[in-house]
């Protein structure tokens, strides 16, 4: 059993979440997160903890915004968007139960305000910004990281907000750069 309560967008997600592990989930409903979703996850988050697991796209990322700036110190789990596409549809409801493990196996909690520990310009070195295979490259580097796919600025932020490494972040690029480009 899974201490925290696992923040999804549907039930679907719920569904998947169960063939997975055994935990509680709280529903947003959608994009539109309204007051008592944030009241229960908020309530969640002082009893419980909170884990933050959306669909790897943009109305999941506004999710995890809305969410983790409303009840700070949420865990964040992340999911490719490769392991959760099916059919063209991507959701973490089209994760295998082994792909929704791994996430939850690799949360990252966030720390507003941390200092960056990488800077834009080594972004740039990486070939993560301006570049002709940035948004390619910070897709790998989002998925070995488990952080997520996410714009250059996104990057930076989250480079940050997670305290990655310098270290983390080198190996991640050699295994990049080693291995080709896998997004």
């Amino acid at each position: 059993m899974i201490k925290e309560l696992i923040v999804v967008e549907g039930k679907s997600d719920t569904i998947a979440i169960k063939r997975a592990v055994e935990a509680d989930t709280i529903e947003t409903g959608g994009s539109a997160v309204d007051r008592t979703v944030i009241a229960k996850v908020a309530l969640a988050m002082e009893r419980r903890g909170v884990i933050i697991l959306t669909d790897p796209d943009h109305a999941g990322e506004r999710i995890r915004k809305i969410v983790s700036s409303k009840v700070p110190g949420c865990k964040h789990a992340f999911i490719p968007e490769k392991e959760a596409t099916r059919k063209g549809d991507i959701g973490v409801e089209n994760a295998s139960p082994e792909a929704i493990r791994h996430a939850l196996e690799h949360v990252h909690t966030s720390f507003e305000g941390a200092p960056a520990l990488i800077g834009i310009e080594d972004l740039m070195a990486a070939g993560m910004l301006v570049h002709a295979r940035a948004a390619e490259r910070r897709m790998a580097l989002g998925n070995l990281l488990g952080i997520g796919y996410c714009n250059g600025k996104q990057l930076y932020k989250r480079l940050a907000m997670f305290g990655i490494t310098r270290e983390e972040f080198a190996g991640a690029l050699a295994q990049i750069d080693q291995g080709g480009i896998t997004s």
